[in-house]
């Protein structure tokens, strides 16, 4: 029986046995289904194919990779990769795990339906199934949504929209990004996770980096971590409002100077300074004294 175009390696291993014309397209049917579309299945040459520019994953777990791979061996490539038509080849939208397993496994061929899509459009498909795959930790995931943002001149509730998220979790997971160098080179070894992130973004740089110290050494969960950075913050605040003779001396010269009680509150390098008065003469005084 003549071999039934569009048909790929992974469809066939589905297929076992002598089936009829009919059969064999109502498989294909059935897979186009769960693709949730009636695109036609190429094969498409391994070495044609090219990366995507925008793909999200920033690593690819080597592990997964070759379990991927001997899965591959055995029974070929089941999800047809997505893929639009460029000059000297195709360049994957997504399914690029599937496509650098293919090359370790020594395959030829892989299936794959081709689209025509924007460069926005190839972003939001590459991102939206890395998250259904839950393939991105947290820091790639809000690149990515930075990378909409700032591209494609999206607002966070479009954002939102795109990625089938509450406009409240795209907002939390873009303030990831606010963490210090440390608490990200700790998201991509896995040590910590978006919850951590996400307690640590709400924190100055210095007390990220005492906390994030403290989350290592003793394994804290989510809930444990809040509590720490709360107690960071309070410690803090005791430390600001205690005696500063340098401020207390500036105090006094001002009193002196202007004959009544002065008040400096600082909060790091910026504050206030509060002069009292208590007739309307005093406030006279004082005026005529700064002028």
């Amino acid at each position: 029986m003549q071999k039934p175009s569009g048909l790929g390696r992974g469809l066939g291993s589905l297929i076992t046995g002598k089936k009829t014309a009919k059969e064999i397209i109502g498989v294909a049917s059935e897979v186009a289904g769960i693709l949730d579309t009636q695109e036609k299945i190429y094969q498409l040459p391994v070495d044609k194919i090219t990366p995507n520019p925008h793909q999200p994953r920033a690593h690819i777990n080597e592990e997964d990779l070759l379990e991927l791979t001997k899965s591959i061996k055995e029974h070929g490539v089941i999800q047809p990769l997505i893929v639009t038509k460029i000059d000297n080849g195709w360049q994957l939208i997504a399914g690029e795990r599937r496509w650098r397993s293919a090359k370790l496994a020594g395959l030829d061929k892989v299936p794959a339906i081709v689209r025509q899509m924007s460069e926005q459009k190839k972003l939001e498909v590459a991102l939206i199934e890395n998250l259904q795959r839950r393939n991105l930790n947290a820091l790639e995931t809000a690149f990515a949504y930075q990378k909409l943002v700032d591209e494609f001149n999206l607002t966070h509730e479009q954002l939102s929209q795109r990625v089938g998220k509450s406009p409240s979790t795209v907002a939390n997971t873009l303030r990831i990004l606010n963490v210090i160098d440390e608490a990200k080179a700790a998201i991509r070894d896995g040590q910590i996770f978006e919850g951590h992130a996400r307690v640590l973004a709400g924190l100055p740089a210095a007390d990220q980096l005492i906390t994030l110290k403290k989350i290592l050494a003793e394994n804290l969960n989510v809930r444990d971590t809040e509590k720490a950075g709360h107690q960071v913050v309070v410690q803090k605040r005791i430390r600001k409002v205690s005696f500063d003779p340098e401020v207390k001396a500036k105090e006094e010269l001002l009193q002196g100077i202007l004959g009544t009680k002065v008040e400096i509150k600082k909060h790091g390098s910026t504050g206030q300074i509060i002069i009292k008065f208590f007739s309307e003469e005093e406030l006279r005084n004082i005026v005529d004294k700064i002028i």
